[in-house]
């Protein structure tokens, strides 16, 4: 029985590393719970942990890879957001915890994160903690609809699961291509599309 929450571990884990938007981790949480009808709390920590973990090692290994695959200047950039998101302090943390708590991908947070150069203890607590809570109600809100006999399968394609993946992929085409320098210190929206070596 160990094997199959290490199984939640690994697969939310896997779901988490990756830099672009995938489905939500709790999509293969809740579908693991089903199908082992495992216990929905121990789903919900085992699971949780390996999206903190996956996002840690994100945070990690995305400052290595962007230097090779972005511009200097793109870089700079995203470092400038980072030192801005730094100065808020507290804020910072209280606005991390409510978009973890939106139905919208963390991945552009983590990849903007780990480009900024940001430590992972400045994101990771709220992440934590918002990603308990919202990650529970869809654990429990998937074995509630598993009970009354709806198909998952419903729910991987549903209008939600889309639009969380099409603002991810519109979140993360923001960070790279906004000059967010501009922007903040001149208040002036400036797109650059030659961001890549």
């Amino acid at each position: 029985m160990i094997g199959k929450y290490a199984l939640v571990f690994i697969l939310s884990c896997l779901f988490d590393i990756v830099p672009f938007p995938l489905p939500p981790a709790f999509t293969a949480m809740a579908a693991l719970q089903i199908i082992f009808d495992l216990n929905v709390w121990l789903v919900i920590v085992s699971g949780v942990m390996g999206s903190v973990t996956g996002r840690y090692i994100l945070m990690l290994y995305i400052p290595k890879i962007s230097g090779r695959i972005f511009k200097a200047s793109k870089n700079q950039d995203v470092e400038f957001l980072g030192r801005k998101m730094k100065e808020k302090g507290w804020k910072s943390q209280i606005i991390i915890l409510a978009y973890t708590l939106l139905p919208l991908p963390s991945t552009p947070l983590f990849v903007a994160g780990g480009m900024a150069k940001i430590k992972p203890l400045q994101i990771l607590p709220a992440f934590l903690l918002g990603k308990f809570i919202s990650d529970a109600a869809a654990v429990l809100t998937g074995k509630l609809a598993s009970e009354n006999a709806r198909d998952l399968t419903e729910n991987l394609t549903s209008w939600k699961c889309v639009t969380g993946l099409i603002l991810g992929l519109l979140m993360m085409a923001g960070i790279l291509f906004i000059d967010w320098r501009t922007l903040i210190q001149k208040k002036k929206l400036s797109l650059k599309f030659r961001i890549f070596k």
